[in-house]
């Protein structure tokens, strides 16, 4: 057993003056999720359980179920994140153990998933501890299989996969564990057959629709994966986790306590450190990392410009002699680091060809913010700065000022989308060339793709107000006011 407990072999012996720590751990488990959750993991997995505050919040959702508080439920985190461990294993076990009259269905992309989490259910209901702590649960020798277990009070866990046959079969509680598996989620056959399947079978299959409930917990895969669907559809409380905070949130982990998460926070550091997902970012792309770590999947081909627009050229053969260049300045609202990105792109104009050559996008308080502008404009010496006056962008337009740096202040008329809008048109048309190997490329291309639906805008943003400049010549055309 995990070192976190002691052997549970030895859970009968009681002291005749007080409880033993461990009798006490197994009293404080049968009503509370989270704890229970930790004795769970012992019994499948021989590896160090490390607790952490995500664990407490995905409980508490879990327990919310429960009482009949929330009846339609989502979440989405990262793999290996113990998200099976909690809802497919140790949440069913915690419920029959309190009721053996309740009756669950859980569900995963293929059988042998399915029946993996239920043979780890087993293992969790079969120790010692479990039956000591919920005496009143008993397996049913009518119905004892791979794929079900039923109680002698007439519950049970009833596994299945997605598409699999559920006729004449109903339960208070559904659980849908990954309904997608990762390769298949660009293919838009196998989405729509997983959303039809649950919409249309299994959301039919409650004892009792009035107090039925469901939860679906999964890795982002695809913007209309099965939980891009389902919240588009509205109604679903939702619990979202991502690896790296990329904003300021307060998450519940009780009715009472919240768990501050601060930008740039790691979900679970001890797991999965910044040297790990700077890995498994670099293996699988921005894209992918995005929609399975972030839980911010963007469209492949792209919202209101895509991908294909684009072309490409080779940096290191690249001449600018006789081009213009501009740089473009989205700064954030306010120069402190809990706030947005600044971000400042550089391009070389070539009559009515444009050429990204670089991107600097950072997180800094005003004072690093205006060293950072300093040293790019000394690098690539842009012919035009463009600055947006707003926020710290004004305070940054004077300080260059100041310091002999000529700058020109835009000021938007009309809001970002409308911008894009007349940006993507010359994306569309070939316009705008990207260089092949930035180190920058894949995240620049991740945020314009998903726009408007993405997390940020801030590349966007910059990209938007150098190209309509560029376009024009001149803030002309009602998109910007300019004080030149």
């Amino acid at each position: 057993m995990n070192a976190l407990f002691p052997d549970h072999q030895k859970i009968g012996a009681r002291s005749p003056t007080a409880p033993t720590p461990f009798q006490m751990l197994l009293e404080l488990a049968r009503n509370d999720l989270a704890t229970f959750v930790g004795l769970a993991f012992s019994a499948v997995d021989r590896s160090t359980y490390l607790p952490n505050w995500h664990i407490r919040a995905i409980a508490y959702q879990l327990q919310r179920v429960a009482l009949g508080e929330c009846k339609r439920l989502i979440i989405t985190m990262p793999p290996r994140s113990l998200k099976s461990v909690t809802t497919s294993v140790a949440f069913p076990a915690w419920i029959l153990g309190r009721d053996p009259s309740k009756k669950l269905i859980c569900v995963s992309y293929s059988q042998p998933l399915a029946v993996k989490h239920a043979n780890d259910f087993r293992n969790v209901v079969d120790t010692a501890w479990y039956r000591s702590m919920f005496p009143t649960f008993k397996i049913s020798s009518r119905k004892n299989t791979e794929n079900e277990l039923q109680t002698t009070l007439g519950g049970g866990r009833l596994t299945t996969s997605i598409g699999g046959q559920l006729t004449g079969r109903g339960g208070d509680i559904i659980i849908i564990d990954d309904p997608l598996k990762a390769e298949d989620a660009h293919s838009e056959t196998a989405r729509s057959k997983c959303a039809e399947w649950v919409r249309t079978t299994l959301m039919s299959r409650f004892d009792n629709p009035a107090t039925g409930a469901v939860i679906l917990v999964m890795q982002r895969l695809h913007v209309d994966d099965l939980a891009g669907v389902l919240l588009d559809a509205g109604g679903w409380d939702h619990l979202n986790l991502s690896a790296i905070a990329d904003e300021d949130a307060r998450i519940p982990m009780s009715a009472r306590r919240w768990h501050a998460r601060k930008i740039g926070d790691l979900l679970h550091a001890a797991r999965l450190g910044m040297p790990e997902l700077d890995r498994l970012k670099r293996d699988l792309g921005s894209l992918t990392f995005s929609a399975q770590y972030q839980q911010s999947p963007a469209p492949a081909d792209g919202n209101l410009v895509k991908r294909t627009w684009f072309r490409y050229y080779d940096l290191a053969q690249f001449d600018r002699r006789s081009m213009t260049i501009v740089q473009s300045w989205d700064t954030a609202l306010k120069g402190d680091p809990s706030c947005d990105y600044s971000v400042g792109s550089t391009w070389a104009k070539d009559d009515n060809i444009y050429y990204l050559l670089d991107l600097v996008r950072i997180r800094a308080a005003y004072p690093d913010l205006i060293k950072v502008v300093r040293q790019s404009i000394d690098v690539h010496d842009p012919d035009i700065v463009l600055v947006e006056d707003a926020g710290s962008g004004s305070s940054l337009i004077a300080d260059l000022d100041s310091q002999g740096i000529a700058t020109t202040p835009v000021k938007a008329r009309i809001d970002k989308e409308t911008r894009l809008v007349r940006a993507a048109a010359m994306i569309e048309n070939g316009n705008v060339y990207l260089p092949k190997d930035a180190h920058w490329k894949d995240d620049f291309m991740l945020e314009v793709l998903a726009f408007p639906n993405g997390g940020h805008d801030d590349q966007v943003d910059s990209m938007s107000q150098a190209l309509i400049w560029m376009k024009d010549d001149k803030p002309t055309g009602g998109f910007y006011i300019g004080r030149c």
